[in-house]
């Protein structure tokens, strides 16, 4: 799955005492590191200010008639100080920017000292976040308070901030699909889809009848069949699957690629029981891990909820997300579990590529058979983040937290994906999740990326977000 780096538009702050030199230097070394590491940038025209940097008010309006001019073309900010920096100036070009905005000064070199290329931008960061907070416009600031962008310790500050830019993007606007009605024995994915909206993020609904409909109408001549079913095939093996079960599994996944592209959505989440194994014999759970494979973040159970917090995961780790259950302890180990599900985690995830089987729990209800779709596995050893998101009295609320999948092993007879988990104060998360009212269910990704989505969540979208393995 691709990641997606960020584009950036440069800022940078001048005060006119300083040595000009500064400013060019920078101008000329901030972008070539930038695009060495993999990320397009935007500056203002040299010739628009003088040096093509803002010390003035003046300027700042310069500047910020540049960034509504390239509105859509970056999604974050850099402000660079390679000297003091005017904060009045800073102001005035940033406070209507709707992007992160990372802070970033120069270090001085103490061989460099002297009025005539000494820096003061330790200082003038202070200033810039000082001003800013007064003016209520949002910025990032990482340590080290003053860093180069030549040092290795620059490469992981941009890192960090990109990925928040990601996040922020990605959560605005996000679109999506509820498709089915919630199964009614599962109140805990309730949702309440107004508060979502007032957040930004549209829900649109399709009945199942209609998905029905979609799949019986799918011809197996078509190329868009043909295409899905030699991607299924290669995706997983097949062995001992019934061909009608294969068959709907494809016709499934060649509407759930239209319904995702005829709305336009970010994610989805899907009724997968009992209407599925009852009407079309199969349980979807291979496709959505397929889909989030393919970036295209899909949860099971209709838990729209998960699906958000999957997605904002997924937007900061470049990698796919699953959709797990809090599901078992692991023996009298405290700060281990086993999370599962009944196979909607992505192949690449796998300490291999699995098999396709029945459901065994849906089949001691409706009987042997009409269950297929079912991905078996384990999940391989990653450091993982993990969240979730509910709604109450109309406020989104999420808790996100850390911690590994091991190598422990789970035994052979264990149904569906599943991994050991070791989470450091496992109780404390447990408890949060009880007592706050949270799901079942919770979101991973691969990487430790808390950091960065805590931020994008809290400080620049005003979710509330606890962490309780801090408390």
């Amino acid at each position: 799955m691709a990641d997606q780096k960020t584009t950036f538009a440069l800022f940078f702050g001048n005060r006119g005492v300083f040595p000009t030199a500064l400013i060019e230097s920078a101008r000329q070394e901030l972008p070539q590191l930038l695009q060495q590491l993999g990320y397009d940038v935007l500056m203002l025209d040299p010739q628009a200010t003088p040096h093509g940097a803002v010390e003035s008010t003046r300027e700042g309006e310069i500047y910020a008639d540049f960034l509504r001019q390239n509105r859509g073309k970056f999604d974050g900010v850099i402000l660079c100080l390679p000297n003091f920096g005017d904060e009045t100036g800073a102001a005035a070009a940033l406070r209507e920017v709707d992007v992160p905005i990372l802070v970033q000064a120069y270090p001085d070199d103490l061989d460099k000292m002297a009025p005539a290329v000494r820096r003061d931008a330790f200082c003038g960061k202070l200033s810039i976040m000082d001003v800013f907070t007064q003016y209520g416009i949002r910025f990032s600031a990482y340590p080290p308070h003053v860093v180069s962008p030549k040092s290795q310790q620059f490469g992981r500050v941009v890192d960090r901030f990109d990925r928040v830019c990601r996040v922020v993007k990605g959560m605005r606007k996000m679109v999506i699909g509820a498709v089915g009605a919630r199964t009614t024995a599962f109140k805990t994915v309730r949702i309440d889809e107004v508060a979502l909206q007032r957040a930004g993020i549209t829900m649109e609904t399709l009945d199942l009848s209609d998905v029905f409909a979609r799949v019986e109408a799918v011809d197996k001549s078509t190329p868009a069949y043909r295409d899905k079913a030699e991607g299924l095939k290669s995706y997983v093996p097949w062995q001992g699957v019934p061909d009608p079960a294969f068959e709907n599994l494809a016709r499934l996944g060649v509407v759930l690629d239209e319904i995702v592209d005829e709305f336009s959505m970010d994610a989805l989440a899907l009724r997968c029981w009992t209407e599925m194994q009852q009407r079309l014999g199969i349980s979807p759970c291979v496709l959505l891990g397929e889909m989030n494979q393919r970036g295209i973040t899909a949860a099971c159970e209709v838990d729209v909820g998960s699906a958000v917090a999957m997605h904002a995961l997924q937007l900061a780790s470049g990698a796919p997300p699953i959709c797990l259950d809090w599901n078992n302890n692991y023996g009298d180990e405290a700060d281990k579990c086993i999370l599962f599900h009944c196979g909607p985690v992505a192949a690449e995830l796998l300490t291999d590529q699995g098999r396709i089987s029945d459901h065994a729990i849906i089949a001691n209800d409706l009987g042997q058979g009409c269950g297929y779709g079912c991905h078996v596995g384990r999940i391989s050893p990653f450091e993982m983040t993990f969240g979730s998101l509910q709604t109450v009295a109309g406020e989104l609320q999420f808790y996100l937290g850390q911690g590994a999948f091991t190598a422990d092993p789970i035994p052979d007879e264990f149904f569906g994906c599943a991994g050991v988990a070791a989470i450091e104060g496992l109780e404390q998360v447990l408890a949060h999740v009880g007592k706050r009212g949270f799901r079942h269910h919770v979101s991973v990704t691969p990487g430790h990326v808390l950091a960065p989505v805590r931020e994008a969540l809290g400080d620049y979208l005003g979710f509330e977000v606890a962490v309780p393995q801090e408390k």
